[in-house]
């Protein structure tokens, strides 16, 4: 019988403590050291992630675009559906960063947990890369939007670039003549195909990437590391809880004019699935069985709100992502200026829209943010002992979030019989 992954994750990360502990930085083999070679299969599995970046997020933008098709798909119903998960995912972020600075999960004690969680990088070359990405591109961040050549951008890794072109291209290829479209169409769709498979194959190696991730780090700095994750780990869940419990609620409510404790009821099979396969695509016909039968929402605003929900709404990977991100800047002692922050907080937005709704997508995103505000890779290999847990978390806020959007959006479209109190909620 074949071991599913998050268990596989969760038998390497304690073989990973076992091995980093009992290994240390100086035993190994024919001269060749333990640690060593943890470094080298985990800066592998690191470069596996990078290599799926470009075509990942392109594809999944523009397949997810794609979706909404043209006339009246961008019409009203496509309107209100973009406007509500701009607002929804953008308010995420902003609670991820909020929580994030109030509690500061990066230091302990005032002092950044650099040396505890074994980070390597040199953080005067870190505070030079930030200080280029600061206060200027709190003013440039729209010009990056707009790329003198988008192979360039795609090298470079300036995503903001790469996203803009992709939701340009999307909408326009809809438009043109259907015997090209559809082969435009069909391309990327296939794309798509192979690189939710070639993200398969990556995860299929993650047991063994965290392995070496999380054993580089024990063998570095023995059980210190722990305190600092578990510290990340709660401001993820404070950030989450806040906004599945308070923000998307009072939409519910003053938008939806609806009961959010009979969504709650009505959804509960849905976020079960999501939490236990944390996956937003293998959830989505659960989610719209529970949407349309228990919350009541008709299978036409059902079946385009979703489908599109589950590719661009990633409420609570964006800000995961946005947390993640902030808390590597803290360990390393980076004080992100105002601007920083703002460029962090609108790059989740974008990439979060190129996340696929597949286990640990969200992985390549924060690797692009990383990137975008001049801090290096090394640090995802931290959180990624505690990714697993905070996955299915998160992918609970994603699906509800889509569902609360299907229910808000049918009530502005004039739905009456919605979450009432004589649907079967069994």
């Amino acid at each position: 019988m074949r071991i599913k992954l998050h268990w596989q994750i969760f038998i390497a990360m304690v073989l990973a403590v076992i091995a980093g502990y009992a290994s240390g930085m100086d035993a190994g083999i024919a001269g060749v050291t333990f640690y060593s070679m943890f470094n080298f299969v985990g800066q592998l599995f690191l470069s596996a992630l990078k290599m799926l970046i470009v075509p990942l997020i392109t594809a999944s933008i523009i397949t997810g675009i794609a979706g909404m098709g043209s006339g009246d798909g961008f019409g009203r119903l496509g309107g209100k559906t973009v406007l509500y998960y701009t607002v929804t995912s953008l308010a995420a972020i902003v609670t991820g960063l909020v929580v994030v600075n109030l509690i500061v999960p990066g230091q302990q004690n005032g002092i950044p947990v650099k040396e505890l969680l074994g980070l390597t990088e040199d953080v005067s070359t870190i505070v030079m890369n930030a200080d280029g990405r600061g206060a200027g591109d709190f003013v440039t961040v729209f010009e990056r939007m707009v790329p003198p050549n988008i192979f360039r951008a795609a090298v470079d890794g300036q995503m903001l670039g790469l996203i803009t072109f992709s939701l340009i291209f999307a909408y326009y290829m809809v438009r043109i003549p259907s015997e090209y479209g559809a082969t435009m169409t069909s391309f990327w769709k296939a794309l798509m195909e192979i690189m939710i498979r070639m993200t398969n194959l990556v995860m299929m190696f993650a047991p063994l990437g965290v392995f070496a991730l999380i054993a580089k780090v024990v063998a570095s700095t023995g059980f210190d590391a722990v305190q600092p994750l578990l510290t990340f780990a709660l401001t993820v869940l404070i950030a989450l809880l806040f906004h599945i419990m308070v923000t998307l609620p009072v939409i519910m409510s003053v938008v939806g004019r609806v009961n959010p404790l009979r969504h709650y009821q009505a959804m509960a099979p849905a976020m079960m699935t999501a939490f236990s396969t944390a996956s937003s695509s293998a959830t989505l016909p659960v989610t719209m069985d529970c949407v349309e039968k228990r919350a009541g929402v008709s299978n036409k605003v059902s079946s385009f709100v979703l489908p599109l929900g589950a590719t661009v709404n990633m409420d609570g990977t964006a800000l995961y992502e946005c947390v993640a991100v902030m808390f590597i800047a803290q360990a390393y002692g980076i004080d992100l200026s105002l601007g920083l922050q703002f460029l962090i907080v609108i790059t989740a937005l974008l990439t979060s829209v190129g996340v696929a709704g597949v286990p640990a997508a969200s992985l390549v995103a924060i690797v692009v943010i990383l990137a975008a505000a001049g801090l290096p890779a090394e640090g995802i290999g931290l959180i990624l002992a505690v990714d697993r847990v905070l996955d299915m978390c998160r992918t609970s806020v994603n699906i509800f979030s889509d569902s609360v959007g299907a229910v808000v959006i049918a009530r502005t479209e004039g739905e009456q019989e919605i979450l009432t109190s004589g649907r079967e909620m069994a």
